[in-house]
């Protein structure tokens, strides 16, 4: 509630005095609109329409007309014998009108309507105002998301309107089970956001912690997803992401069908997944459109590439500064005869490339579209000749971030390919240091964090730890879809609403 509406009246019976507080609070705000009518018998009875310009369409309809044509079932021109006590009581009643619409009796909830793009009727001598939903904003349309691109699959993606995008979700689960509950943030923005899940699949205990953690969140402004996500999260420090983002509504449903919440903000695309497991962030919405070989197949060489880019760089370090009789001989000359002549150590010629690469990266994103991916491509060229020339680096060297670079874009979430970009420099710093002890003890260091991490209140490693091999048929590998849909990974997806177990 705004400053100007805290003390804010009731609606009164004179048409004037609702003016003139509508003007006092909209003071400067020339998009607001006020139009004045004349209606009943000799046109003796006046009426007020406020809105708001940049949200109710231009060729809006007239709504008194449609009102008195509402109170007294005849065009227009008959309605000469409308009184206000006509309408009020007809309106208060609840008759039938053409328009949805909804009476209102303190100026406060007229403020925050015109803002939400209503059209809000005052009549002189009546102590109500009557409002009608008419926003018209153009806003884009259902497509393909950019960011989570398939070859085989939905193209169905999220926009930046919440009620479309929960139509979305209702539409893949038409069920009663699916559950949606509201909050509204921010004195300022009055934000909706919305999360959903399904009631016998979700865990009692995470929703409990889930609603406990945002319960909090709605003395503040939320302008997009991320911020829901630092207020609920266990470890903000973290490098490793603890939700997930997707714009994809089958991923989304997938997550809801496991037992998982979804979060919705009014206008972001972003749906925040929470919890999200360390092995979340391997799979792909696509690797249950191919077949098992295939889609298996890809999940083993993402853990390669999550492997390489994470450890590529420091374990070249470690190897050309600390172990180089563990390199064979051939490559060992071949890569002391490529180094020669360059002035600095391995490590900071592995810095130099790193940081080099990472602004050519971050330079791509930001420029415009059209340039920005031959920008970047054609700097990493020349940059990476002319340093090799100019005896600043190595050819191996960029060889190696070149293979790290690739493999951090295989990386299905960029959350966590964020993640090992920050932790790459460190284990340079103990490869640096200390060689292949000292990546041990960083490799180890990181192991630990991953043990004490939890998202939502559940630790972060399950279903690695402890160790089953039923929990792999969906990890490592994708065990065939007929198996998979028999034994769920949530075991409380096999109860039906019903309350039956399902005998899979």
């Amino acid at each position: 509630m705004t400053p100007q509406t805290a003390k804010a009246p009731a609606v009164s019976a004179s048409l004037s005095s609702n003016r003139a507080f509508l003007k006092r609070v909209f003071e400067n705000c020339h998009d607001i609109s006020f139009d004045h009518w004349s209606y009943g018998a000799d046109l003796g009875y006046e009426a007020l329409s406020v809105y708001c310009r940049t949200l109710v369409p231009e060729d809006r309809n007239p709504y008194v007309k449609q009102t008195l044509h509402d109170l007294t079932g005849l065009d227009s021109g008959a309605a000469a014998t409308a009184t206000p006590s006509a309408v009020g009581s007809y309106f208060q009643s609840g008759g039938v009108a053409k328009q949805g619409f909804a009476v209102v009796r303190e100026l406060s909830e007229v403020v925050d309507l015109v803002l939400q793009g209503c059209v809000v009727l005052f009549f002189d001598q009546w102590d109500g105002a009557l409002v009608y939903h008419a926003p018209e904003i153009e806003k884009r349309p259902v497509s393909e998301p950019v960011n989570e691109p398939v070859v085989h699959g939905p193209r169905e993606g999220t926009v930046e309107d919440l009620g479309k995008n929960l139509g979305l979700l209702r539409q893949r689960i038409p069920s009663s089970d699916l559950k949606i509950e509201w909050i509204s943030a921010g004195r300022l923005s009055k934000t909706s956001i919305a999360f959903c899940y399904l009631e016998p699949v979700v865990a009692p205990d995470l929703l409990a912690e889930f609603r406990r953690r945002i319960a909090g969140l709605e003395r503040y402004d939320v302008p997009e997803t991320s911020y829901v996500e630092d207020w609920i999260q266990d470890s903000a420090y973290s490098p490793f992401p603890q939700f997930r983002y997707t714009e994809r509504t089958d991923t989304a449903t997938a997550a809801l069908m496991e037992g998982k919440i979804a979060v919705l903000v009014d206008h972001t695309p972003s749906i925040l997944i929470a919890p999200a497991y360390l092995v979340d962030f391997i799979g792909s919405s696509e690797d249950y459109y191919v077949r098992t070989v295939y889609a298996s197949m890809i999940r083993l060489l993402r853990l390669l590439a999550f492997s390489i880019a994470l450890t590529l760089p420091s374990i070249y370090i470690a190897l050309s500064t600390f172990h180089s009789e563990l390199i064979p001989t051939v490559l060992l000359l071949a890569i002391l005869d490529t180094r020669e002549g360059i002035p600095f150590s391995a490590f900071v010629e592995a810095l130099i490339m790193e940081i080099s690469f990472e602004l050519l990266r971050e330079a791509g994103i930001r420029l415009p579209r059209p340039v920005g991916p031959a920008v970047s491509i054609v700097g990493a060229l020349v940059i990476g000749q002319a340093a090799i020339m100019a005896k600043i680096a190595s050819p191996i060297m960029v060889i190696v971030v070149a293979l790290t670079g690739i493999a951090s874009f295989a990386i299905p979430n960029y959350g966590m390919g964020i993640a090992l970009r920050i932790l790459r420099f460190p284990y340079m710093v103990a490869a640096a240091a200390l060689g292949g002890f000292g990546l041990m003890i960083a490799m180890l260091l990181t192991l630990l964090h991953l043990t004490s991490l939890h998202t939502l209140g559940q630790p972060y490693l399950t279903s690695l730890a402890p160790f089953r091999w039923k929990d792999m048929r969906d990890i490592v590998v994708r065990i065939p879809l007929k198996q998979l849909l028999r034994s769920p990974r949530s075991r409380r997806l096999s109860i039906p609403s019903n309350g039956r177990k399902d005998p899979g």
